[in-house]
């Protein structure tokens, strides 16, 4: 989706929804107003349009200390994901992880060509620089903490970012207030889950791990049609089509390491 897309897309939404431009419902607007991820999509479009991304996503990030993973929640791509953020997804974030986890100063990238990003970036003062998250494309994440403790990363790429050093602080603030909705959104759906028993879990897991139902049962000393049953019904209470589904939204539910 280029520049101009997103800017039409979000101006289609805000005309419809009577949304500001800065994502915050307008004040007719505000009484009983739920928000959704279509909001929060909406929302993270407009900072990207304020700061000439060409795309952006919202990570939430694995609270395992041994396993740094991403874990994507939207991106500019939603109701899919692009091939960017599958990539940011699958690769091994170390780095960055590490760095959302303990400080609280954006941190960008570069892929060394000579564009506009790369210029905008060396400029700021308050941010960080740090490994590639999107490989081939520079960019910008901001690190994020919901009021329940979760942390995330709200990132944004594109080769003509325009960032000034005291518009980073606004940005930055509408990032945390975003991703605390989100987090919010995460956790009523979660609330409104069937439970998952632990068992269902562990299955899931080993499953998000790569191991087939005979190596699943063997590991955790159970029969293969045992740990079946298990991934059938947990696969129903995620209300997935099949077993990989329910992995993809037990990972996006955060519902495992």
């Amino acid at each position: 989706m280029t520049r101009q897309d997103n800017r039409k897309a979000a101006a289609r939404s805000s005309a419809r929804d009577h949304k500001s431009p800065f994502g915050a419902a307008a004040p007719s607007d505000e009484a009983g107003h739920t928000l959704t991820v279509p909001d929060a999509v909406r929302r993270c479009r407009w900072i990207a349009i304020d700061i000439n991304a060409s795309e952006f996503a919202l990570f939430f990030v694995s609270p395992s200390l041994e396993r740094a993973r991403l874990v994507a929640c939207f991106d500019s791509h939603y109701p899919g994901f692009s091939a960017s953020t599958r990539a940011a997804s699958e690769r091994d974030g170390e780095a960055i992880v590490r760095h959302a986890r303990t400080s609280s100063l954006p941190c960008w990238w570069t892929n060394g060509e000579a564009t506009a990003s790369p210029e905008t970036f060396a400029g700021l003062e308050m941010a960080d620089r740090t490994e590639e998250l999107v490989p081939g494309h520079p960019g910008i994440a901001f690190p994020v903490f919901s009021d329940r403790g979760q942390c995330g990363l709200i990132a944004f790429w594109g080769r003509d970012i325009s960032l000034a050093g005291d518009q980073v602080f606004d940005i930055h603030a509408r990032c945390f207030s975003l991703f605390n909705a989100v987090a919010m959104i995460r956790s009523n759906e979660l609330r409104k889950m069937p439970s998952i028993s632990k068992r269902e879990l562990e299955c899931l897991k080993l499953t998000a791990n790569g191991l087939t139902s005979e190596q699943i049962a063997a590991s955790l000393k159970l029969s293969i049609h045992t740990a079946n049953q298990y991934l059938a019904s947990s696969t129903q209470k995620l209300n997935a089509t099949n077993r990989t589904h329910a992995v993809a939204k037990a990972m996006k539910l955060g519902l495992f390491e």
